[in-house]
């Protein structure tokens, strides 16, 4: 009797309760005022927000473009934890999200989605230090690295040379100039991928080695050295006239780091013409400085070729 009891009370505790909920319902009565003001609020929140909305472009309207434009923050896109700088940047031309950057102490770095991710192609090469990096702009597969940062510092780091990888970064080849330290930039002739011009600054801390501007025309099979200033003087950096490949400029930095003192620059800082291909040369003086130049940056205007601009390293000016 005991166990069939147990069973009776649950059921009609459960059977009380269901009860009891259902009353409560059926006698609940509708909140008219309630209902009504929900029915209204779809209104007035929307009216409340386009009046906000028309404020705030009332507001953006009255600031000046720079106001408007201050709120757009530059950010970092990487690589991270680079451990250098960026000193050189090449986009395929048939593709501008596929990029490769060269690190002053961190190796090259590949993006195929405009910077969102990256990942480095160098790590397994002989030099963590770049100067440099080009893209064929007949083969976006064929990519020359310098290696060694074009700098001066007392901690710079050196290269063994150049690279050249035929697989679009996945495997390289070094190619020569390996007693070149520092290389500062690599131009492919754009009708001739065979012909590259290479500017090596040549070793900071010792003189001589592989240093000058070099070319070749097989592909980096073998090089000539086309302008040679001296054993303490490199080049830095050259550019080649859009419409003529023939026509370059190049430019010379003396320069010699001693545990004690920094060379940089003197006489033999100077910038130079070839309209032959580098067969011969001329050196350019007029609108430079007088004084003893350091290291010049050039840059030819695409739009117009007849400009160029020489950004110039110079001795204190003397006073009159």
């Amino acid at each position: 009797m005991k166990r069939l009891a147990l069973p009776c009370v649950l059921l009609s505790s459960f059977a009380l309760a269901v009860a009891v909920a259902s009353a409560q319902a059926t006698a609940a009565p509708p909140e008219k005022p309630a209902a009504a003001k929900a029915a209204k609020a779809p209104v007035a929140t929307a009216a409340a927000a386009k009046a906000e909305a028309d404020a705030d472009d009332a507001e953006a309207k009255a600031k000046s473009p720079a106001e408007r434009w201050s709120g757009l923050q530059l950010r970092g896109i990487g690589p991270a934890v680079t451990s250098g700088r960026i000193v050189d940047i090449a986009v395929d031309p048939t593709d501008k999200k596929r990029w490769f950057l060269a690190v002053a102490s961190g190796g090259v770095w590949k993006t195929e989605n405009g910077g969102i991710t990256f990942t480095p192609v160098f790590d397994g090469e002989g030099s963590y230090s770049i100067g440099c990096v080009t893209i064929d702009p007949h083969n976006p597969h064929v990519v020359w690295v310098g290696t060694g940062e074009n700098n001066a510092q007392r901690s710079v780091g050196y290269g063994d040379g150049v690279y050249r990888s035929e697989d679009g970064g996945k495997s390289w080849k070094n190619v020569g100039l390996k007693a070149s330290e520092h290389i500062g930039k690599i131009l492919v002739h754009p009708k001739d991928s065979n012909v590259v011009y290479v500017a090596a600054q040549g070793p900071l801390w010792s003189g001589g080695g592989d240093r000058g501007l070099y070319k070749t025309t097989d592909g980096g099979k073998t090089w000539k050295a086309v302008l040679t200033v001296s054993e303490n003087t490199g080049v830095s950096d050259v550019v080649m006239d859009p419409r003529d490949p023939d026509v370059l400029l190049a430019a010379a930095w003396q320069r010699r780091r001693r545990v004690f003192t920094l060379i940089d620059g003197g006489p033999e800082s100077a910038i130079y013409k070839t309209t032959n291909g580098g067969e011969t040369w001329r050196k350019v003086a007029s609108g430079l400085p007088k004084e003893d130049m350091g290291r010049i940056g050039l840059a030819i205007a695409p739009t117009d070729p007849d400009t160029v601009y020489a950004l110039v390293e110079t001795a204190a000016a003397e006073s009159p």
